[in-house]
């Protein structure tokens, strides 16, 4: 392989195409290897108990979250942290491959047991890459593209799922466990290859904290949610819009309790990943221009989503018999759900720079990651009386989370500075 002369070129459009790289075969092996379709079928073709699959999701979320106040503080003491996401890309596409391998020899308990643990490891180091990759996009691609950036790479990487899928899934033979196993080996190679493109990154030096690292320390970030009105705003608005995350299982459940066959679980997949290759450049290009117009039209689309849906569930039911209804439904979630990602992800981007930047990343992802816990704690709990009704509580969530992100400020390239947040920075 030829090696790039690093030294001679600067930040520009080839790390533009770099990173753009790195985040389509990660976003890919992100769709292949979803907790809440892939991961949960896979666990229930291996007899994996129900009380650990129902693990899986808030594993994953949390834990590439809540971790990442720490990480924050201990990452500045590293003036290039291209290194960290690329051995934390590798880690993951090594968790993924033991996962595969553990649902091919364990069966029951013991592979639930082994898939738990493996993704704890997986999301740890998901949290180091998350907190690095918004670092570095941030030194390395221009405000005004960054949404781009990101819808380009979930277009990209929708569109690939999709074809993955139909090869896999939308034949009339059901699949056999080792042909669901193959995408998790697809999704590992893709982690492997993100890192390698991602090496070649070129990333000029951060501001270098050489203060000690502790972790205590590090989490006492969390004041900023007090001292910074415009974060709190924000994390509280993103909070609320969990309701779109948490909603997504309750459509598949309510879609599986219809049919069981493999086909409806790849029309599941198939609209999370249109949706995917259909929304994410059109809410990135909008992000660029209004990271806080996306929150608010991708925001009331969920609750819209959800409280129809959910709605039409517990008073209307045989409106709602055919097992294609909540693939539809899915799929305009998933729309929704790519908007508040991209939007909420774009704005944090934009409110903040360098080592601040760290900051506002770590904070709000650790905080939403704690939440997230006792989130999922009560939907579950609720769920055992009604999924619809789960699925409105979580759709007048995002409905507030919509009202709160009203009174967040424009920072959008597009739109001048306004003084709250100019008052936030200071």
């Amino acid at each position: 392989m030829p090696v790039l002369n690093m030294s001679s070129r600067a930040p520009g459009s080839v790390d533009f195409l770099l990173i753009l790289v790195s985040l389509v075969l990660t976003k890919l092996g992100d769709l292949l290897i979803n907790p809440k379709t892939v991961l949960a079928w896979l666990g229930a073709s291996a007899g994996v108990p129900a009380s650990l699959i129902a693990c899986l999701v808030p594993i994953r979320e949390s834990g590439s979250m809540v971790p990442q106040s720490a990480i924050g503080s201990w990452l500045r003491r590293f003036p290039l942290r291209r290194s960290i996401w690329v051995s934390g890309s590798v880690a993951q596409g090594l968790c993924v491959v033991a996962m595969a391998l553990a649902l091919l020899i364990l069966e029951g308990q013991p592979a639930g047991l082994a898939l738990v643990c493996l993704l704890s490891v997986f999301s740890i180091a998901r949290a180091f890459c998350s907190v690095t990759i918004k670092d570095i996009q941030g030194k390395t691609v221009p405000k005004g593209q960054r949404g781009r950036l990101s819808g380009w790479a979930s277009t990209i990487a929708g569109a690939a799922t999709a074809v993955i899928t139909v090869i896999f899934f939308m034949g009339e033979r059901e699949p056999a466990l080792l042909l669901y196993v193959t995408l998790l080996m697809i999704a590992a190679v893709a982690w492997f290859c993100a890192a390698t493109a991602f090496h070649y990154v070129r990333e000029p030096p951060s501001a270098v904290d050489n203060a000690r690292f502790s972790a205590v320390a590090a989490f006492s970030n969390l004041h900023l949610l007090w001292t910074d009105p415009l974060l709190r705003r924000f994390v509280l608005a993103r909070c609320l819009f969990l309701g779109s995350a948490l909603a997504a299982p309750f459509f598949t459940l309510l879609a599986f309790q219809q049919s069981e066959s493999a086909w409806l679980f790849g029309s599941i997949m198939l609209a999370s990943s249109i949706a995917s290759l259909v929304s994410a450049n059109f809410w990135g290009r909008l992000s660029d221009r209004s990271s806080k117009a996306v929150i608010l039209s991708a925001g009331t689309t969920a609750s819209a989503t959800c409280l129809l849906f959910g709605g039409l569930n517990v008073f209307l039911p045989d409106l709602i018999s055919s097992a294609w209804f909540y693939p539809v439904g899915f799929f305009v979630l998933s729309i929704a759900h790519a908007g508040i990602r991209l939007g909420r992800s774009t704005y944090l981007l934009d409110i903040a720079e360098g080592n601040q930047r760290t900051d506002y990343v770590s904070v709000s992802n650790t905080f939403v990651g704690l939440v997230l816990l006792p989130a999922g704690a009560v939907t579950a709990l609720t769920s055992m009386l009604s999924s619809g009704a789960v699925i409105m509580l979580l759709g007048t969530l995002a409905a507030a989370g919509v009202w709160v992100a009203r009174g967040l400020p424009d920072v959008s390239e597009a739109t001048k500075e306004t003084p709250i947040m100019t008052a936030s920075r200071k």
